[in-house]
């Protein structure tokens, strides 16, 4: 698995540069996609062998062109890591409607965008492999996220799909479904709603807090996921969803567990509605 060039979205923090990091230490080519000219130099400077294109994932219309060029300039890309997306902390009824709006354009509409750039490539040439980064969040939910959980879990739903309609074409798809880790999710990425409802302060407040207080505490390490998603593209039958760290597998469980438990406990009414 050595010599692929990958096309790493949000490359210049969190996962997308130690993923960028680790894949140039592995002997391969790295296109790190970043927002803006700061962006580009901190990334340049701290990898120099990486190739930095501006490019915000919600400018929708220009991603194929940039697409184009990135591979004009670099050569065709193998493996595209959907990572850029941030975090949205808020109770849904003090949280603008404006708010969900960019968290959807970001993590959905701009991973989407971005896909349906690479996938006539990678169709074409009938290999690939697209990385597109969820979470935990995607699959379980709890209060105060719900804006950052519906654009998870609509990536993930989506993510399945592609998998699905890209598969005879040998192209891979999986969803990556981190826990908590220790990058700038829970800090300087994070947009945080003002507090304005009191009834809310019993359930939010410590929620909030705790959030706080983890941060850069987490259990997770960036390098070690890094590491886990070499592994991944380098295997011939990669799984629909991957999840890293031992609390996104213990909230999973349990989520798929108390799910379980519902299906049956409302099983008759369910099979009541058959004609």
């Amino acid at each position: 698995m050595t010599g692929l060039t990958f096309f790493i979205t949000g490359a210049n923090s969190g996962f997308g540069f130690a993923i960028a990091r680790a894949a140039l230490a592995a002997g391969h080519r790295v296109i790190g996609a970043v927002r803006s000219d700061e962006a580009r130099a901190s990334l340049c400077g701290r990898l120099p062998d990486a190739r930095a294109v501006l490019c915000d994932v919600t400018e929708f219309e220009a991603i194929p062109a940039i697409v184009e060029q990135a591979e004009k300039d670099h050569g065709s890309v193998d493996v595209l890591i959907n990572n850029a997306g941030y975090g949205h902390e808020g109770v849904l009824e003090e949280s603008p409607l404006e708010e969900m709006r960019r968290q959807f354009d970001v993590n959905v509409f701009g991973a989407v965008a971005m896909a349906r750039a690479f996938l006539p490539r990678f169709r074409e040439r009938r290999s690939g492999f697209i990385v597109n980064v969820t979470s935990m969040g995607g699959l379980i939910t709890m209060p105060g996220i719900a804006y950052y959980s519906g654009s998870k879990f609509a990536l993930q739903g989506i993510s399945e799909v592609m998998r699905a309609e890209m598969a005879p074409f040998g192209v891979h798809v999986t969803a990556l479904c981190p826990g908590s880790f220790r990058t700038d999710w829970a800090g300087r990425s994070m947009v945080r709603t003002d507090r304005a409802i009191a009834d809310y302060d019993a359930l939010f407040d410590p929620i909030r807090e705790a959030r706080r207080q983890k941060d850069g505490n987490q259990l997770g390490d960036p390098d070690k996921l890094a590491q886990a998603v070499l592994t991944l593209v380098s295997s011939d039958a990669p799984p629909p969803q991957l999840l890293l760290g031992s609390d996104a597998l213990t909230l999973v469980r349990k989520r798929l567990s108390a799910m379980e438990a519902e299906i049956s406990e409302w099983e008759s009414l369910t099979r009541s509605t058959d004609g």
